[in-house]
Parts: structure tokens; sequence; C-alpha cells
């Protein structure tokens, strides 16, 4: 009778060695992004976090979860994989942000076929950059080698985010008035939202590494990441009232504008009052898409609104200008619910 080799974990398609060896080369990047609330982070169970006593009067804390969606499969297609972790983080602190919560911490779940370091190194990279962008610290994940739930070099992200605000600085829409100005903030392209359709249209239209549009590789800006606008709007709404924030992801500017305004109230938009980059041409002519479609599946140019008083609408763009932000005021609150764009 012939005696069975002993198997091993990597035998079967882990390699733990591997998952140590990212640990130590993105350990530099994570403490980066350290807060002096952690008490313990990556390497342990678990993240300790310290609300620090008299920092805070009445803390709330606010939570969000996110991926990146399918444009990880452009990505991971394209070999372009440093800018998805900065997409993840986006994706779940501008939703923290916009009930006035400062991020504190983040976490990131990342799982494949086949653990390639030097491709998890570059995509936790992201995350670490998208943290210090946020001003929120990377206190742990998990890197998950799942041999026969993924195909070749897939790979799969997750993410999820706490913020604190105080609980009489919560921003959600209550006090939204008809009147009240509608201030877009310029977005970085498509974002994380849509790329079903947007890798539908690169399949359908044939367009590849060379293709251009206005003189700017394609696949640069469908790959561009999600701007994180957390700083410069937590500084805003230190400085004024802000009634309401809406992140503008799936549902596009139509379903999610409504999401934080009170009953009896709703928006009309200027579609001349932003600038609209080439990209949305593209996709848009690409697919003979119609307005209407355009407005609900993609930011179209406006990845953050926010709705001030009218007579503040002025004060806001400057202050948000020099924060970094290419911002304009795009629209009013009006008395009948829905989003008009005209």
């Amino acid at each position: 009778m012939t005696e069975r080799r002993s198997l091993t974990y990597r035998d079967a398609g882990v390699d733990i060695d591997a998952g140590e060896a990212l640990v130590e080369r993105i350990r530099p990047r994570v403490a980066r992004t350290m807060r002096p609330e952690v008490l313990a982070g990556v390497g342990g169970f678990g993240a300790m976090i310290e609300l620090a006593p008299g920092r805070w009067r009445h803390p709330v804390l606010v939570a969000g979860t996110d991926g990146v969606g399918t444009k990880l499969r452009l990505a991971i297609d394209t070999g372009r994989h440093d800018g998805v972790g900065q997409d993840l983080v986006a994706m779940c602190a501008n939703d923290v942000v916009v009930q006035g919560a400062e991020p504190l911490f983040f976490l990131d779940y990342y799982a494949t076929g086949k653990l390639s370091v030097g491709v998890a190194e570059r995509v936790i990279a992201g995350i670490a950059r998208g943290c210090e962008l946020a001003g929120c610290a990377l206190v742990g994940g998990e890197t998950a080698e799942m041999p026969g739930m993924y195909a070749g070099d897939d790979y799969d992200l997750a993410g999820f985010c706490v913020g604190v605000v105080e609980k009489d600085r919560i921003i959600d829409g209550s006090r939204v008035r008809a009147g009240d100005a509608v201030v877009g903030l310029a977005s970085s392209g498509p974002h994380s939202n849509g790329y079903s359709l947007i890798r539908r249209l690169v399949a359908e239209t044939g367009a590849g590494p060379d293709t251009a549009v206005a003189g700017r590789p394609l696949f640069d800006l469908l790959l561009e990441p999600t701007r994180i606008y957390v700083r410069p709007l937590l500084a805003l709404a230190r400085a004024m009232d802000v009634r309401a924030l809406a992140h503008i992801t799936g549902g596009g500017l139509t379903d999610n504008i409504p999401r934080v305004l009170p009953p009896g109230c709703g928006v009309r938009l200027d579609a001349g009052a932003w600038r609209r980059e080439p990209v949305w041409d593209w996709i848009q002519s690409s697919g003979a898409i119609a307005d209407a479609e355009m407005h609900r599946t993609f930011n179209c140019g406006i990845g953050m609104v926010v709705i001030v008083a009218a007579a503040s609408a002025d004060e806001a763009v400057r202050q948000l200008a020099t924060a970094g932000e290419q911002a304009a005021v795009i629209g009013e609150v009006s008395s009948a619910e829905g989003v008009q764009i005209g």
C-alpha cells in the first residue's frame, strides 16, 4: 500500500506565508493613517478605539459599508489596481460624512482565489491613501484566500467605516426649506457606479487601451478614483449652517437627493450650471442613453450635493473652492417633490 503524502494548506491553494508577507508590506502605509483614538489596530484580533472623555459632549456613532462594484472587473481586466482602494474608502467615508460625522476608523475585506502579494499591496496602498484623505485610521481588515470561490486573478473588496458626530450637529435634512440653494461638488468621473453599463459600452464599442477621449486614455478616465469630500465638508459644516448633504452614488442625481429632503420638498437643477466632462458625452453617445437614464444611473459630474440657505450659497462655494473643490450653485429647493433637471 502506497503511503499518502502529507498535505499542507498550500497544497489546497492557500499560502499563509504570502498573507503574512502582505501584512508586513502594508504596515508602514497603515501607520500613516493612525489617529489618537486608536488603542490597538492592525495585528490584533480586534481594533480598539477610544472616545476620549471631554472630546465629545454627546457623541453619536455613524456607520457605513460598501464595495466598489463591477468597476473592479474593469480594473482587473486592465491591470489597473492602484485606484480601487481609494474608491472603497470613498464609497463608505462619503456616506458617513453626509450625516455630519467625522470618520474615525476603517476596515477592509479583500477576498481572492489566489493571493498575489503585489496586486494586494497596490490595492491596500490605495485604501491607506483613501484613509489619509478622509482623515480616518485604517485599523484592520481581512485578507481571505479562497480557492474555488474566485477564478484566476479575480478579487473582491468590501469596506466598513465608523464616524462620530455630536448629536446636536447631526445633518439630517429636516431643516431644508423651499428656496434653499443646491450646491454641487464636481466628481472625478463615474466614481464607482454604473459600471455594469459602462463595461457593456466598452465591449460594444470595442474600446481598448488606445481609445482616447478628449486627448486622454478612456480607461484613465473610467478608472479615476472616487473623490473623497470629507475634510472640505466637515470644515464647511463648522463654518455655516449646512442643512443637507447627498452623496451621489447608485441612483444618480434623481434618486439620491430626495433621500435627504423632508416631505413636501424637491429640487430644480440647471444642467448647464456645472461642467460636464467629455467622458459623460462618450458614455451617453456610445449607448444612445436618454437624459433621464443618465441622471438616474450616474452622477453626471456632481459627486456630492450641499444644501444651504440661499444667502449662504456664494460663501459656501467660496469656502469649498478654497478647500480645493470645484463647486457651483446648480439649483434650488422647490415645493414640488422630486428632482427636475432642465
